[in-house]
């Protein structure tokens, strides 16, 4: 039957009928939404009543089918023997009955005894025989179903059947059953009121009862539950959150600011998205107003007074440092080029954000942390670990008498807080962090180790252009968002995690799972 299930062939059904009917057997090549669906609208006015009938099928796959009506692979083997005159050789038997046959039904009809090896010729050992897989087979194909369960077992072993649920309805008649559902008008136009078709339309009566959906508060998105647990480690541990509401930055701040080389290939367009238009930006200029510090142990705001950003003298640094060196650094020594440190791009990370951040710092020089959670772009292919928009969490420790083995620490104690225990640290390059480590996590889905972040103590020739004293020391790492939630919740894809297609109930489900596991 094609088309959908009108309300009213079932009505006809069930009226031609003497008593209930079955689904399956009335509407047998009709889906079970269109089934369900035309039930529901029946139901919802009293005029049948059914219930669901769940029953398990045995089908036949395609070889099977060929069986069913060929032969099995082990009769047709023993009838080309027993057609032989003097036996077959091995050689000659997949070119009579095939590759498959030959494989299968030689070892198969040996076993029962149908043929045999006779001085290296297979021979027929009887005349005839019963080729019981093919009746069993046929059996099924005619009842979909074989109460031997040892039997359905073993063909599924052989790929010659497969099992699949059926779902169907056994329908009854209702309180309100009558042979057709006539239409029921929702609304009361102004058109049937002028026509005069309000005195015979069937309007639909309100539900005044209606206690309506139950109703949740809603629910988080799993990567916004995974951030809050972030900030509040973050919070627990003493940072501050820095402002992060600018996805546009210039290549000074997302590049030169950090030591990154011009011909750094991070800057090329295959890794970075830039803005066309406009293209660019003007370079950083002084602030108007005096600058103050965030914390809490902030000197008097009148002492801050003289106190503002030169932006035009750090400007100045950065470009020496790249150019030419400074700071008991050689620098890169190439020509700085300005329009190309003031072109536009998303930013590729959050650390255009720290600069900026420890660059006020430089007013007041004094132990800090901070820390972010925010979106970056890159140009990457997506893939099942890889994503062009995602989450970074981004965090700077400033202080005196920091080392690379506090920054590990702080690592093992972070992501334990997270329940990651299993983390490996490999050396890396940075260019605004020398040394530079790698962060990799055990993936229990994936079975493998996973790379989570990347981090490093930041390099002199980033710092000291700031104004920042010679012997304070920084540290700072770049984390995913999604793929720590990837291994906290053994989610496989993380394209899972973004899109129209992800699972607001997952994180729980995975996470019981894992306990369970656990």
């Amino acid at each position: 039957m094609a088309g959908d299930l009108s309300p009213n062939q079932v009505l006809k059904a069930l009226a031609q009928s003497n008593g209930p009917i079955l689904t399956a057997e009335a509407f047998p090549s009709m889906s079970f939404v269109k089934v369900k669906s035309a039930l529901d609208t029946l139901k919802s006015r009293d005029m049948i009543i059914y219930s669901q009938i769940e029953r398990e099928e045995v089908v036949l796959s395609p070889e099977g089918e060929g069986i069913a009506e060929n032969g099995s692979h082990e009769a047709k083997v023993f009838e080309a023997v027993r057609a032989s005159i003097d036996g077959l050789k091995l050689d000659d038997l997949p070119d009579i009955v095939g590759p498959v046959s030959a494989g299968v039904g030689k070892n198969t009809a040996m076993k029962a005894r149908w043929i045999k090896m006779d001085g290296g010729r297979l021979k027929a050992s009887t005349d005839t025989i019963t080729d019981i897989t093919r009746e069993q087979l046929q059996a099924i194909q005619k009842t979909k179903s074989n109460p031997d369960a040892r039997l359905v077992s073993g063909l599924k072993k052989r790929k010659l059947v497969t099992t699949q649920r059926v779902i169907s309805f056994k329908v009854d008649k209702g309180t309100n059953f009558a042979t057709e559902l006539v239409k029921e008008e929702t609304d009361l136009t102004a058109d049937m009121i002028q026509s005069g078709a309000w005195k015979t339309a069937k309007l639909k009566p309100y539900n005044f009862k209606a206690m309506g959906a139950p109703n949740t508060s809603g629910a988080l998105h799993p990567l916004n539950k995974v951030r809050h647990e972030f900030r509040q480690i973050f919070f627990e541990m003493g940072f501050e959150e820095m402002p992060t509401n600018r996805y546009v930055e210039t290549g000074f701040w997302n590049f030169d600011a950090l030591f990154i080389p011009q011909q750094h290939p991070a800057r090329d367009i295959q890794d970075t998205f830039y803005i066309s238009d406009p293209p660019s930006a003007g370079r950083p200029r002084a602030d108007p107003s005096p600058q103050s510090s965030h914390s809490t142990n902030s000197p008097p705001e009148e002492a801050q007074q003289q106190k503002r950003l030169d932006y035009e003298a750090y400007w100045r640094n950065v470009v020496e440092v790249h150019q030419k060196g400074k700071y008991d650094s050689i620098g890169y020594r190439y020509p700085f080029n300005e329009s190309e440190s003031l072109r536009l791009v998303l930013r590729t990370h959050t650390t255009a954000v720290s600069t900026y951040m420890l660059h006020k710092l430089a007013l007041d020089a004094r132990p800090a942390r901070y820390f972010s959670i925010d979106r970056v772009f890159r140009n990457e292919s997506v893939d099942a670990t890889h994503l062009a928009e995602f989450h970074q969490i981004e965090g700077v420790t400033a202080d005196y008498g920091l080392t690379l083995g506090g920054l590990m620490g702080f690592m093992e104690v972070f992501f334990g807080k997270m329940g990651i225990h299993r983390l490996r640290f490999k050396p890396a390059y940075n260019p605004y962090t020398e040394p530079s480590l790698e962060i990799f996590g055990y993936h229990e889905g994936l079975g493998k180790w996973v790379e989570i972040g990347n981090s490093g103590m930041f390099r002199p020739e980033m710092l000291e252009p700031m104004g920042l004293p010679k012997d304070m020391r920084v540290y700072g790492w770049g984390l995913s968002l999604e793929r720590p939630t990837m291994i906290k919740y053994a989610v496989q894809n993380i394209r899972e995690l973004l899109g129209h297609k992800v699972d607001l109930g997952f994180v729980e489900s995975n996470a019981a799972v894992r306990l369970e596991k656990d």
